[in-house]
């Protein structure tokens, strides 16, 4: 894939996801701050790598309290909340073998996004 073919997929994949989640095109059209298709992709990738570092530090440790754990994960989805507003729930996926944010597969069953094999949204897909 040439470096044209990957800018249109990370454009593709953002105005699906405005299209999944409208409030971060409204936020956008407010002047609340920059959302578009990129930038979105952008920040949701970012925030997919604060994660995926995390569930690999669950597996590999150091070791974290529960209480912790908890904590890391609220302000994690938190974020991602914050980011995309309304639609579709996201969940953390602790399995570091794979991503780490998703929409769970009811969820995602007819949704016009990236799904992994077990059916799950993706929302921050590696292209």
């Amino acid at each position: 894939m040439n470096k044209k073919q990957q800018q249109e997929n990370i454009l593709n994949h953002g105005l699906r996801l405005q299209r999944l989640y409208p409030e971060t095109k409204e936020r956008q059209n407010a002047g609340g701050f920059s959302a578009g298709p990129v930038s979105l992709c952008k920040a949701l990738h970012r925030l997919e790598a604060e994660a995926h570092r995390y569930t690999e530090q669950l597996c590999n440790g150091p070791e974290i309290s529960e209480a912790d754990q908890e904590k890391k994960e609220a302000s994690i989805l938190a974020r991602v909340k914050a980011l995309l507003g309304a639609g579709p729930e996201v969940i953390l996926n602790r399995d570091p073998r794979g991503y780490a944010l998703k929409i769970d597969t009811e969820n995602a069953k007819n949704l016009d996004i990236y799904k992994d094999w077990g059916g799950y949204g993706i929302l921050c897909p590696e292209f």
